[in-house]
């Protein structure tokens, strides 16, 4: 079906695409990634669906929106899941769910064959992106646990070396390691400032961090600028409107901005099943006004990734359904 045939009112077709849409990858100007990825996660499970999951939930938005316009005209197409990522991601998590165990049969091979994995999954992700960008596409990635984007975020500064990165999360991602893990969804963003040539890391809804995070952030004043969920939470109750609030979060970024977002980065009432909630955070609309204000501020949001999006085990599916309109609206702001 081509475009001038598809009816935007209707429903999606079983043999339709992300969002119901009947763009193939070559006709579309946006491409999404899928990594099915939750070797290191160290509390709730379920990440590694997510991906899928946001995908079948993806084809209950409805199309219209009177921010963006008719944007998905533009053409929104997602890869098919790796086979190899799921292998990587089956034979990791056996080995480190006996490392977050504590079971007494741990080795230091065991460490290193689970690094050895993300490796392999952070080089596909950048060959992926470097090979999307490359031939003109826009990107997103769509996690999976947080650790997936870091491979993302090299391609994207080797065509925008000058970008910025917004990152939206209940935590700080700023660990070393973290339970020996070298490249642990809890130390994301520490992997993007200590192995990566990015200048400028915005981070907002942070409210969960330990005290190597803290002095992390204290280190590196020019690179990080983090906008603490209480702080923000103090302003708002002291009379600050959330406009004003963003016109500094804002203020703060370079012209080309990549968007990092975790979903936990919200209020937990929107993602219950992520595998680390933390009260608090964002509201729904807080983080959509906050992306329009970047987008019309004369700044680029130039790709993104989504993460920490878990199914749960209901039937309910809660957690997908607010994923996927989380994901049209961040692909809505890159295609406008």
């Amino acid at each position: 079906m081509s475009i001038n045939n598809f009816d935007v009112n209707a429903a999606a077709r079983k043999d339709s695409g992300v969002f119901g849409l009947p763009f193939s990858v070559e006709e579309s100007e946006l491409v999404l990634i899928p990594v099915p990825w939750e070797v290191t996660t160290s509390y709730g499970g379920g990440t590694s669906r997510g991906p899928d999951a946001i995908l079948q939930a993806s084809k209950q938005v409805d199309l219209f929106d009177a921010d963006k316009g008719d944007f998905f005209k533009k053409g929104i197409a997602i890869l098919d899941e790796s086979a190899d990522v799921h292998a990587w991601n089956d034979a990791g998590r056996m080995l480190a769910q006996k490392i977050i165990a504590q079971e007494d049969d741990v080795t230091d091979e065991m460490f290193g064959k689970i690094n050895a994995y993300s490796d392999q999954l952070n080089q596909y992700v950048y060959a992926e992106t470097k090979r999307l960008l490359s031939s003109g596409k826009k990107v997103g990635v769509v996690g999976g646990d947080h650790s997936v984007p870091f491979g993302a975020i090299l391609a994207f500064l080797e065509k925008y070396p000058k970008m910025g990165v917004l990152h939206f999360d209940a935590h700080a991602d700023m660990r070393n390691a973290y339970e020996g893990f070298e490249h642990s969804h809890a130390s994301i963003m520490h992997n993007i400032i200590a192995k990566t040539s990015l200048q400028k890391l915005v981070q907002v809804g942070i409210r969960d961090f330990c005290e190597e995070e803290a002095d992390l952030i204290k280190a590196h004043p020019e690179r990080i600028k983090t906008f603490f969920d209480a702080d923000l939470s103090d302003a708002k109750m002291q009379g600050e409107s959330w406009d004003s609030l963003c016109d500094k979060i804002v203020a703060a970024l370079p012209k080309e901005v990549y968007v990092s977002f975790d979903i936990d980065g919200l209020d937990p009432r929107f993602c219950p099943n992520t595998g680390t909630p933390v009260p608090g955070g964002l509201d729904w609309r807080e983080a959509l006004y906050l992306l329009k204000k970047v987008a019309r501020s004369g700044r680029q949001i130039i790709g993104f990734d989504l993460n920490e999006v878990s199914p749960g085990l209901s039937e309910s599916e809660w957690d997908a359904n607010v994923g996927a309109r989380l994901l049209y609206q961040l692909c809505g702001w890159v295609l406008t």
